[in-house]
């Protein structure tokens, strides 16, 4: 369905004006009705563009990965420093981005992937999807720093990537419970150290 500039304005405004409230009460905590008056539209507009809530939810976290991915490409740009610098510098976001602060406390990964895992089929897969093609990219900058020289040779690229998103979701869950940016500075260090290890163990290369 193809809609109009004002219809199309006001669609995005339901999920702009909804992802800091999902974000902080989840998707199951946040009632049709809460949303309507964050908002401020009425029921039958809602329905207009989105047929349920579950599919609401569904183009809110495809949004996000979309998002996600379009700042991702603009710390990972290749003319912008080495493999290594590159890495960093998304990692390092993770603890605090000057423009739009800590990624961490801003990730519906941490948020809702447990709960939209066992609610809705549709949304786990939109977050499945989005965190593999972050993994491969990831995987990708490392293949492009071990080329460069900033990296040394070492682990499979996409499974140490895996490893390392893995590790940072751990640290930003921790993060979020402990109200403390200490476990994300920890991995952060953990991070540099497994991306300078020569031939760790974590699946060599052949």
């Amino acid at each position: 369905m193809k809609l109009s500039k004002k219809a199309a304005a006001t669609r995005q405004h339901i999920l702009d004006t909804s992802r800091g409230l999902i974000l902080r009460k989840g998707f199951s905590g946040v009632g049709l009705q809460e949303i309507l008056k964050n908002c401020d539209v009425p029921k039958g507009s809602f329905y207009h563009y989105f047929p349920s809530k579950e599919a609401f939810g569904r183009a809110l976290l495809q949004q996000y990965v979309d998002d996600y991915h379009e700042r991702l490409e603009v710390l990972l740009t290749a003319h912008e420093g080495s493999g290594r610098e590159r890495l960093m510098r998304y990692w390092n976001a993770w603890i605090d981005d000057p423009i739009s602060g800590s990624w961490a406390e801003q990730c519906l990964v941490v948020k809702l992937a447990a709960e939209v895992a066992d609610l809705s089929e549709d949304m786990r897969q939109v977050l499945n999807d989005g965190v593999e093609h972050l993994v491969t990219r990831i995987a990708v900058v490392i293949t492009e720093g071990r080329a460069d020289g900033s990296l040394p040779p070492g682990a499979v690229p996409q499974v140490l990537a895996q490893v390392l998103y893995q590790m940072w979701l751990g640290a930003a869950l921790l993060a979020k419970l402990g109200q403390d940016k200490e476990p994300l500075h920890q991995a952060f260090t953990a991070t540099d150290q497994l991306l300078t290890c020569v031939g760790n163990n974590t699946g060599q290369e052949s």
